[in-house]
């Protein structure tokens, strides 16, 4: 029997990365947590412990907050990428690498009717991120980007209807016509090329998803995502296709009965689990070859 060793990557995981800029009196911030790694020709550090081919994961933690500072910090997807390009130009093992970034917003304070120019309130839960996957080297080179968000936080009071489905013996679930439905959406698109305003790209999405998680009266979650994916595609030519990940956070009106109180609908109980996992992805039928860009991304179907 041969053994052998199979995939694996190394690097440093969650850099907690602030960048202020104070270039004039109105400061900017931009709050990351960056994960670095490298895939390639490893094989030496696994199985013998020869380290000359392996970039120490500090020295990538180490390059992560230096280009934070001598490259700067504008775009995600743009970091990404710089980040990517070093390491698989300068580390001699590497084939690969992948770089995962999530964004957490800032607000400005509001003061006497303005926003302060340096005083900062932490935004919602909801979270950007990116993954950028880089194999090759010169015109043989292959980059896939990943953008996406995660923890958008969402609820309709009502438009939202749920039955008309399969029972068996053990189906209590009564059938409604007007329910809450809320989510805590995760939704992840991969690019069709790099030819991109990321953050134009990435406000129009965000956009398009709220405005049609509004608009649209559902008969299901499922409907919905679907909706919401193709209105991102029909509208955005520089997205190949998306996934969503969204947990139907449930919402049961209570039963007020024995305290002879009514409660037509105002009054419910959040429940936190078990929940219902709606899973989907939209995607063109002529959409370029995803390659590597979903390897290591967690989650969806």
């Amino acid at each position: 029997m041969a053994i052998q060793l199979g995939p694996n990557q190394y690097g440093k995981a969650e850099n907690r990365i602030v960048r202020v800029y104070r270039d004039t009196d109105r400061h900017r911030i931009r709050d990351l947590n960056v994960s670095t790694s490298l895939r390639g020709r490893f094989d030496d550090a696994h199985i013998t412990g020869d380290q000359k081919d392996v970039l120490p994961t500090d020295t990538q933690k180490n390059t992560a907050f230096a280009f934070a500072k001598e490259k700067g910090v504008e775009a995600v997807e743009d970091f990404a990428l710089v980040l990517a390009d070093h390491f698989i130009s300068r580390t001699p093992g590497a084939d690969g690498a992948r770089i995962e970034i999530e964004e957490y917003a800032w607000n400005r304070i509001p003061m006497d009717g303005a926003e302060h120019d340096h005083a900062f309130v932490r935004g919602s839960s909801e979270v950007r991120t990116t993954v950028v996957n880089m194999d090759g080297y010169g015109p043989d080179r292959r980059t896939h980007v990943v953008s996406g968000l995660r923890d958008l936080v969402l609820l309709k009071s009502t438009g939202s209807e749920f039955h008309g489905f399969f029972e068996d013996k053990y189906t209590t679930l009564r059938p409604t016509k007007d329910r809450i439905m809320a989510t805590s959406l995760v939704a992840r698109w991969r690019y069709d090329h790099l030819d991109v305003n990321w953050d134009k790209s990435f406000d129009a999405i965000r956009s398009i998803l709220l405005r049609q998680f509004a608009a649209v009266h559902s008969l299901a979650l499922q409907q919905t995502l679907y909706s919401m994916g193709r209105a991102v595609l029909e509208q955005l030519p520089e997205v190949a296709e998306i996934k969503f990940s969204a947990p139907n956070k449930h919402h049961f009106l209570v039963d007020l009965s024995p305290f002879h109180v009514e409660n037509p609908g105002e009054v419910f109980i959040a429940a936190d689990r078990p929940y219902g996992l709606i899973e989907a992805s939209v995607h063109r039928d002529d959409a370029s070859d995803p390659g590597a860009a979903w390897f290591a991304v967690p989650g969806f179907c």
